[in-house]
């Protein structure tokens, strides 16, 4: 991919909390030179002065806050020139992505990075994250009819359990540059 189509591509990137989504985002738009986009919960929760709990609670009772979330980050990826869009549904929600991109990894792999990175106990955090994707994933059947263990049509699929977030971002720019279509791994 030249200069000019690379600043042109959209990338969306999903995975469940602790795969690296963020941070691989944010890796792959600033290696291509494209604006990154990670409008979440924890960001509308933050522009409302509430905790992430609390905003959960409130989504698992009002879908408006899905779709606004929801809304408000493909809004941001469908202006003109490319970007990252990395969000639990970013895949699905910007089915026009020049490259659609799944990141997984084992249960505890997901909760030993939450932990490392916002503190607490594994064994909480463990739960917690468990219990959250129950309900996002009740959520986004109900609302949007998408099934978020169903991610095979993505065009790569990563295994970040043993990966760095600079070698992940590194097989994403790789799969753009050549034209978008990859292996799953």
């Amino acid at each position: 991919m030249d200069g000019k189509t690379r600043g042109k591509c959209k990338i969306a990137i999903s995975g469940k909390s602790g795969c690296g989504n963020t941070t691989v985002s944010r890796i792959v738009a600033e290696t291509m030179g494209l604006r990154f986009i990670n409008f979440t919960f924890r960001t509308l929760a933050e522009e409302r002065g509430i905790s992430l709990k609390d905003l959960l609670g409130k989504a698992s009772r009002d879908d408006s806050w899905d779709r606004e979330v929801d809304r408000r980050q493909t809004a941001l990826a469908r202006e003109e020139g490319g970007c990252v869009l990395g969000s639990r549904l970013a895949i699905w929600m910007l089915p026009e992505a020049d490259l659609k991109v799944y990141l997984r990894a084992r249960a505890e792999t997901r909760a030993g990075r939450i932990v490392k990175r916002e503190g607490g106990s594994l064994e909480e955090v463990t739960a917690f994250t468990a219990e959250r994707d129950r309900q996002d994933r009740e959520r986004y059947l109900r609302i949007y009819q998408i099934d978020n263990d169903d991610y095979g049509f993505a065009d790569l699929i990563i295994n970040t359990d043993d990966l760095t977030p600079d070698k992940i971002a590194l097989l994403i720019v790789d799969a753009a540059d050549a034209g978008g279509k990859a292996i799953k791994t």
